[in-house]
């Protein structure tokens, strides 16, 4: 039977226990266009491939301190040199009908055309924080998706192993630019001089 997703109309379920997203029945149907119009009435992050949604679980306390320390970290270096770093969530176009939803998304260049303000249309470096829930996502899945991309640093931030990866793109896939572990400082390729502790990332509360 087919079915009109066009004219589907989007609902989220609110009961007293929270916010239900009944999204199974559609799986594989969903439009760009409706997954952005979900995407807006909800604050769960959500993220979109080939018609399927993915709903990312809620951050812990202590993602947000990482995420926090490494924005903070990235703005203090980036906006002095004419950049711009936001955090999630705000969704990255990577293609056509694919979207995600990084922790960090910076770019190079203030004024990047790519910068809209419904979601970016790329970017110069992301950085994920790996979800206990499925470590895969952010360690096997998004290094295919940020390539695809073309986007030129990835970090992924452990706090299951207390490392951190740093990625950078050569020619269609990335290499590894350095795996930083406690008692070291993690460098960037694509931001010469920037680095971190990383006994730093993980400590921080």
């Amino acid at each position: 039977m087919a079915v009109d997703t066009q004219d589907l109309e989007l609902k989220l379920i609110r009961r007293a226990s929270g916010v239900e997203l009944d999204l199974e029945p559609l799986q594989g149907l969903w439009t760009e266009a409706q997954y952005l119009k979900l995407s807006d009435q909800t604050n769960h992050l959500i993220e979109f491939t080939d018609g399927v949604i993915d709903v990312l679980p809620m951050p812990t306390e202590h993602h947000q301190a990482m995420l926090e320390f490494l924005f903070l970290a990235l703005r203090a270096f980036i906006e002095r040199l004419g950049g711009k770093v936001r955090f999630a969530g705000l969704r990255l176009r990577i293609r056509a009908e694919k979207f995600r939803e990084p922790d960090i998304l910076l770019v190079l260049d203030a004024s990047d055309p790519r910068r809209q303000n419904e979601f970016w249309r790329g970017a110069d470096l992301v950085v994920e924080i790996v979800s206990p829930d499925n470590p895969e996502r952010d360690t096997v899945t998004k290094v295919a998706d940020y390539a695809e991309a073309r986007i030129p640093e990835y970090w992924i931030v452990n706090p299951l192993d207390e490392t951190i990866s740093v990625l950078t793109l050569d020619g269609a896939a990335y290499a590894m630019h350095g795996l930083f572990a406690r008692g070291m400082l993690a460098t960037s390729k694509l931001l010469e001089g920037f680095r971190v502790e990383v006994d730093a990332v993980f400590d921080v509360r």
